[in-house]
């Protein structure tokens, strides 16, 4: 009889503790979505040549960025992807997500905009490869003088 009632109390305690942690699962995932409220959303084009890069940022009430990137060139097909990201002082550091036309891999890219006024500057920095992900590399400068890709604010397109 003793082990049957203790078998019920720790039941019990099971029960009650697996009741909280879903309160504050439901707590964290109220509070992640909140933060992931769009607060506002900024769009940009570049054009180069024969290429035209759009770009669309929402900035998320926790700070961070997302959005999508159109990359139309003239000497590869047409890239369509997402882009998250954050600031860090005057740099916006995202990753770039694409899949190629006619193709079913995901393509993961960072990227690196410096923020002048209005304007937003793709800089071209170094990459490494890290265990099949791209990397900017830490140790070397980021060039945001000789680029092709200097974004000015636009009117963002209704779909």
């Amino acid at each position: 009889m003793r082990k049957l009632v203790l078998s019920c109390v720790i039941l019990s305690v099971i029960g009650l503790q697996s009741c909280k942690n879903d309160e504050k699962r439901k707590e964290f995932d109220a509070a992640k979505a909140e933060g992931e409220k769009v607060v506002s959303t900024t769009c940009y084009k570049a054009i180069y040549e024969k290429d035209t890069v759009d770009l669309k940022l929402n900035t998320l009430k926790n700070g961070k960025l997302t959005g999508n990137l159109n990359m139309k060139t003239a000497a590869s097909p047409q890239k369509i992807g997402e882009i998250t990201g954050e600031f860090r002082g005057d740099t916006l550091f995202a990753n770039y997500t694409f899949v190629n036309p006619g193709n079913t891999t995901k393509f993961k890219n960072p990227l690196a905009l410096l923020k002048k006024g209005e304007k937003l500057i793709l800089g071209n920095g170094e990459m490494q490869i890290t265990m099949g992900v791209a990397y900017l590399v830490k140790d070397k400068p980021i060039d945001f003088e000789n680029v092709k890709y200097k974004f000015d604010p636009a009117e963002c397109a209704e779909k």
